[in-house]
């Protein structure tokens, strides 16, 4: 199994649309500056053969260090099995996929959110799941199978009764089929935009000539 975050997971993902993005994907009736800039980055992956590097927030690395705590906590509380997800493709739709926080037992998956404080304690009084997060679950459960996603927010800096929040979201095929639409819309358009940029100025074989 590929590791996340390693240059193999980066090299599977290139080019592809993934989960974290679906949301900007169907954002705004395909208007989105969202839509726009990550057609512009996947078709640059694609033309180049490179990985486009990010911004990396101090939000951002202390969720990347806190979320294997998160996972073994989340299995300890809940007696379940997790173990750890690579990046898997659609099983239909080429060139997009995703890569789930971890699998639970043999129906489910989990998505680990670990934000700051503010956002956790309003969480924790009732705030509803952001939507680009209920997308990300919904296109990891169309791309593995799964049943259900368990949306879990952990912040271990609360007292330990605080520290964890799960919520379950459910497979529905009708927003499956919603979202495959609106992907394999996009994806057109991503390929028609290689397409026409390969042929004004040349394939990456034919630029290297």
């Amino acid at each position: 199994m590929i590791q996340q975050g390693t240059d193999a997971w980066h090299v599977e993902r290139l080019g592809k649309a993934t989960a974290s993005k679906i949301q900007d994907i169907i954002a705004s009736g395909g208007k989105s500056a969202g839509r726009k800039n990550y057609c512009a980055q996947l078709v640059t992956e694609r033309l180049t053969g490179k990985h486009e590097e990010g911004f990396r927030s101090t939000a951002m690395d202390h969720g990347n260090e806190t979320e294997a705590h998160a996972r073994m906590a989340y299995a300890f509380l809940h007696s379940v099995q997790v173990s750890e997800a690579p990046f898997v493709n659609h099983p239909e739709i080429a060139m997009t996929g995703a890569s789930p926080d971890g699998f639970v037992g043999d129906d489910g998956l989990i998505e680990i959110k670990c934000p700051n404080t503010a956002t956790h304690i309003a969480t924790l009084m009732g705030a509803s799941i952001p939507a680009k997060y209920d997308s990300q679950m919904r296109w990891q459960m169309a791309c593995t199978g799964r049943a259900w996603c368990d949306f879990v927010s952990f912040d271990p800096r609360l007292p330990e009764s605080m520290r964890m929040h799960a919520q379950r979201v459910h497979r529905c095929e009708e927003r499956n089929a919603v979202l495959e639409r609106e992907v394999r819309k996009f994806l057109s358009e991503v390929d028609e935009m290689v397409d026409l940029l390969n042929h004004k100025f040349g394939t990456p074989q034919e630029r290297a000539a």
